[in-house]
């Protein structure tokens, strides 16, 4: 692995740093893209990145990009980061959604939408989980039936669950079932539709942190053309894969208090024997554990940036970022608070350590660890298509759709 940036990158960096320098906002916008203040702030910076082509970098420049490298986004991500930047609700969108309606539309619907995304005058979101599909996304039973009056157009009822900022978003894609007939993977169909349509109805989900990231989404007759459609009938798994390809790209891993963090608290907070936390063994124990985690996950990035700055493509190690650093987020923050005793219920910002750092990754950890793809489902690709181990046995892969038990 190389540490340094070649000439080129050292290049790019400097122009990176002097563009932020002179145009990254001063000062943090609110942290909550929900609110009015914080999503205009966000809206306006990322048309300000878009103008300067730094918005999507490795996109071709006639989409607004500037025909970038991988390495060149990932040089911008960590110049951007030491800024205060607003939150971004936009990453689902152009990370996951306009690379699909790029790869599967028709010339006059990208020229619609991709310029919109990229200045961040749109936003869009992914609609696929179901209560019922789990982390099954080719279990889909939102329905898209033709209409009946023979115009082409589609009819979708049904329901979609866990979608990340449907409430403020104008467009998705949603994956439906329109061919029971067939085995579950080969009757999906992929469509955009506008979420502004009166037959979409979004109902956030409170969480146990005190937002509402995720919701609810219920389709009642909701119309689409078939111009809507992205891909062709019945090739919806397929479009999906392209999607799911860019959200694990997209999802990434987790960040937040780390092992540094709590040993900085462990060494402040009491023991059993009115010594510091630090010296229980056991404590000591989980710390170089999580301290070998994180240099191993460091050092895999690291190789796969090294990929990138060699023009390679990076191996299948990076799937491994999430499922390490979710687990790790989850476990320092359940440690965290019950080494603090009954102060660790203490959630307010203003009296908890590190802001309630460790409080807010034991809220957040769970979802993080189904987004993108749940622990499970990881695992079995790594076990699979990077291992070479056997698959799973799956009864339902030649099973009709209509005639899969439904579990009810």
């Amino acid at each position: 692995m190389d540490f340094n940036d070649s000439p080129d990158e050292a290049a790019y960096r400097k122009q990176v740093q002097d563009w932020l320098a002179t145009n990254a906002p001063k000062a943090q916008a609110g942290g909550d893209p929900e609110g009015g203040d914080s999503l205009g702030a966000s809206k306006a910076w990322q048309a300000k990145k878009a103008a300067a082509g730094y918005a999507c970098i490795t996109w071709p420049k006639e989409w607004g990009g500037q025909g970038g490298t991988p390495i060149q986004t990932v040089i911008f991500g960590a110049e951007e980061a030491k800024h205060p930047i607003p939150p971004n609700p936009f990453q689902i969108g152009l990370g996951m959604c306009v690379p699909t309606v790029m790869t599967f539309a028709d010339d006059e619907t990208k020229k619609r939408f991709v310029g919109p995304a990229l200045r961040g005058e749109e936003i869009w979101c992914q609609l696929f989980s179901e209560p019922s599909g789990g982390s099954d996304v080719a279990g889909s039973r939102t329905k898209a039936e033709r209409a009946p009056d023979g115009s082409g157009d589609w009819i979708i009822n049904g329901q979609k669950v866990w979608t990340t900022g449907a409430q403020f978003s104008d467009f998705g894609i949603v994956i439906c079932r329109t061919n029971p007939d067939v085995p579950k993977h080969k009757g999906l169909t992929m469509f955009w539709i506008d979420m502004h349509d009166p037959g979409v109805e979004v109902k956030p989900i409170h969480q146990m942190s005190g937002g509402s990231g995720f919701n609810e989404v219920f389709f009642t007759d909701l119309r689409v053309k078939d111009s809507q459609r992205l891909g062709a009938e019945g090739d919806g798994w397929k479009v999906s894969l392209v999607t799911l390809m860019n959200e694990r790209l997209a999802v990434g891993g987790a960040t937040g208090a780390g092992w540094a963090q709590f040993m900085e608290i462990a060494r402040k907070t009491p023991g059993l024997d009115g010594g510091s936390a630090l010296k229980d063994g056991a404590l000591r124990e989980k710390l170089a554990d999580w301290y070998v985690q994180a240099e191993g996950l460091k050092h895999t990035r690291n190789r796969t940036m090294t990929a990138l700055s060699r023009g390679q493509t990076p191996g299948p190690e990076s799937s491994i970022g999430k499922i390490i650093s979710a687990v790790q987020m989850q476990e320092l923050g359940n440690a965290a608070i019950e080494m603090l005793d009954q102060y660790g219920i203490i959630n307010d910002p203003e009296l908890a350590p590190l802001h309630a750092g460790f409080q807010g990754s034991v809220m957040f950890a769970p979802g993080l660890r189904i987004a993108g793809g749940t622990d499970e489902i990881l695992r079995n690709i790594i076990a699979e298509r990077v291992l070479g181990l056997p698959g799973d046995i799956r009864v339902d892969k030649d099973i009709p759709f209509k005639d899969m038990p439904t579990g009810r």
